[in-house]
């Protein structure tokens, strides 16, 4: 798989505090001028460290990282006799575990939960994702990522790959999704997921337009990374069947000649076959390999109607799979077979999906639910078990983005992306690490996560966005984002009604219809 640019990332945003640790004074997490915090050499102590690397599970491990990489994994006793001066993090009752890397995602719907959630993909995208694209901006797209990466930091992501989908003319919208990764640290993978077959009249449908913010948004990557921050770039195909043949050939063309990689959604729904193999007499899977679309690394989200012959093509060509189990279930989409996709070699990662079609970014709950989907799919409790999942949270994710050298797994040499979790019920009795992991653990256990050596959450608090300030902050653009779409107008936003919305007696209730403004 492809390999994406890494570093460090600076930020305008966010101030730091600490969190009680071993030799406080020393482990403090330190502020940089630009808001992300100093790496401080640690040694990050657990009751098991889950490396999901050739040392296995180590019991009362510890891991030194030092500028940013992770210099040793062992036992905390040999490990704290040869650095006695280090500070300590963690009491020795937690779980240390390799940062999650979330392999699929859209922050374009990180301001629009909760909506559609008896729609099916294809009814959902014309009502809610279409007419939203339609008004995204830079500063929603930036404001929006900032909100979700507290929310993926407190569920254990280090990694996110994200397809910002949009239809804005007048906004090369996409481009706040760096911004916003760059002053949080997480590191991220970014693609512009376009579309222009929907609606070739519309202005926004223009291939030449597309193009321009493809190469804008990997211009905006390759400086943020030049300047140290942990970013990536691949094009982005929103679907097959959302782009026109124009388009879909330009990309690949554009691909071949910049040695981009690719983000997008294959086989998703059964209507997606059927359309394809309309248009174009075959399913979407041998069209994207007669395109020369997988001539480069492709990583797709779902491929969950998948026949043999296209499990031999992915496998064939090392298309790797990101599996989103929550959101194929909101939205009936089927379930993807994770144990054929591996069994036939194939790289699979998890996604939480868009927190439209999601409904969250939760990736703690992904990774339980793709375990518990398999199982009931497959009336085996055995067919798919907590160390695989967790193998395909961290390392084979990490894999699917062509990262696996850097992250997703505890390894000398590797970055430290590690997540500590400790203090809650939820992971207070460890008979088996990996299964309280995997089917107990919640976001209240997250404690502390490292990006690249920086301490992004400590003490159970993300350290470099202020949560309740950025609440506030993105409340009105919530709000305006719902109204100036129409999703509030047609009754599938409430978030423009008046503050005091709660239930009220019969006869002082008005219909929703007359609560909004059309004119505000």
């Amino acid at each position: 798989m492809g390999r994406v640019d890494v570093g460090f990332g600076s930020a305008r945003r966010g101030g730091a505090r600490g969190g009680g640790c071993e030799n406080r004074a020393v482990a403090e997490t330190v502020p940089r001028s630009d808001g992300l915090p100093e790496r401080v050499e640690t040694l990050v102590r657990a009751a098991w460290v889950l490396t999901v690397g050739p040392d296995g599970d180590v019991a009362d491990g510890a891991v030194h990282v030092r500028d940013g990489e992770i210099v040793a994994v062992g036992g905390y006793d040999e490990l704290r006799a040869d650095l006695p001066d280090v500070p300590v993090v963690g009491d020795g009752t937690g779980l240390l575990i390799p940062g999650l890397v979330n392999a699929h995602t859209h922050l374009s719907e990180a301001l629009t939960t909760g909506m559609g959630s008896e729609l099916t993909l294809f009814e959902w995208g014309q009502r809610i994702v279409g007419p939203l694209g339609c008004v995204l901006t830079t500063g929603a797209a930036r404001e929006g990522t900032v909100l979700r990466a507290v929310e993926l930091l407190l569920t254990g992501v280090t990694t996110v790959n994200d397809m910002f989908v949009h239809s804005n003319r007048d906004d090369f919208a996409s481009l706040g999704v760096v911004d916003g990764l760059v002053s949080t640290g997480l590191r991220g993978v970014v693609s512009f997921g376009a579309e222009d077959a929907y609606d070739p009249a519309a202005p926004w449908a223009d291939v030449a337009r597309i193009m321009d913010e493809q190469d804008d948004l990997a211009a905006a990557v390759r400086t943020a990374a030049a300047r140290g921050a942990p970013v990536g770039f691949r094009y982005g195909v929103g679907t097959l069947l959302g782009q026109s043949d124009e388009l879909l050939e330009a990309g690949v063309a554009a691909c071949r000649a910049r040695d981009w990689a690719v983000h997008t959604h294959l086989a998703e729904v059964r209507e997606e076959l059927v359309a394809a193999s309309a248009r174009w007499g075959r399913r979407t899977i041998p069209h994207a390999l007669r395109l020369g679309m997988f001539e480069r690394p492709l990583l797709a989200g779902h491929g969950v109607w998948v026949t043999e012959a296209d499990v031999e093509i992915l496998a064939g060509h090392g298309v790797a799979i990101a599996h989103n189990p929550v959101a194929n279930m909101i939205l009936g989409s089927g379930v993807c077979p994770v144990p054929r996709l591996r069994a036939a070699g194939v790289t699979v990662g998890i996604g939480t999906d868009g927190a439209a079609s999601n409904d969250s970014q939760d990736m703690l709950q992904a990774v339980k639910m793709a375990a518990l989907l398999a199982k009931v799919h497959a009336v085996d409790p055995a067919v798919l078990d907590a160390p695989t999942v967790l193998r395909m949270a961290t390392l084979d994710g990490a894999r699917a983005l062509g990262l696996d050298h850097l992250a997703g797994s505890l390894e000398p040499g590797k970055r430290a992306d590690l997540v500590l979790l400790q203090d809650t019920v939820c992971v207070s009795m460890l008979h088996d690490p990996c299964g309280q992991l995997v089917y107990g653990a919640s976001p209240r256990a997250v404690r502390d996560v490292w990006v690249d050596g920086r301490r992004l959450v400590a003490d159970h608090t993300c350290v470099v966005v202020d949560e309740r300030d950025q609440i506030e902050r993105v409340r009105p653009l919530a709000r305006r984002l719902a109204i100036d779409s129409g999703l509030a107008a047609a009754g599938i936003s409430r978030l423009a009604g008046p503050p005091d919305w709660a239930p009220r007696p019969p006869d002082r209730r008005r219909r929703w219809e007359e609560q909004v403004d059309p004119d505000e």
